[in-house]
């Protein structure tokens, strides 16, 4: 057999549609443009919660400091930074709490890359406007809990003093 024989032409040329390339290009660009707006001033910015709460004078109704700490068994315990006083235990199996442990496992995982441990404490606002946020006393990391439905707001609303002003 001659060598001639024994090679194929195997050109499977694959390529991209044209249209597709375009759109691609002009999502980048476009992307970019926008991006340029926001900073030169001539878009404004999405409004950040704290940003807007401060310029409308909003004041806390009820702020608590939490520590969250592990349980060899995989629960977390959720105490009163101020006073030592347990809040809650979240066991593992409870629907309610996972929101809760995937909160502040997000949180947790800042801190880790910050070299932060477990110690410092959490601020939970409930403000005049309704909001309910959760500060990382530690990173200033905020997440705004009413971003994430009625129902998840409200797991985190029992961890607040009834009764309490701030």
């Amino acid at each position: 057999m001659s060598t001639a024989s024994k090679t194929h032409d195997h050109s499977h040329e694959q390529t991209v549609p044209r249209p597709a390339l375009i759109a691609a290009g002009a999502l980048v660009l476009g992307t970019i443009a926008m991006t340029g707006a926001v900073r030169m001033g001539y878009l404004e910015r999405e409004a950040v919660p704290a940003t807007v709460r401060a310029q409308a004078n909003v004041g806390a109704m009820q702020v608590r400091e939490l520590t969250f700490s592990d349980r060899d068994d995989g629960s977390v315990v959720i105490n009163d930074a101020t006073t030592g006083e347990e809040v809650r235990i979240i066991e593992t199996e409870t629907q309610s709490g996972g929101f809760i442990r995937g909160v502040m496992r997000g949180m947790a995982r800042e801190r880790r890359a910050y070299g932060i441990g477990a110690e410092p404490a959490f601020r939970l606002t409930l403000w005049e406007d309704g909001s309910l946020s959760l500060v990382d006393m530690a990173t200033d990391r905020t997440i705004e809990l009413g971003a994430f439905g009625p129902d998840n707001r409200a797991v985190f609303m029992t961890l607040l003093k009834t009764g309490d002003a701030a």
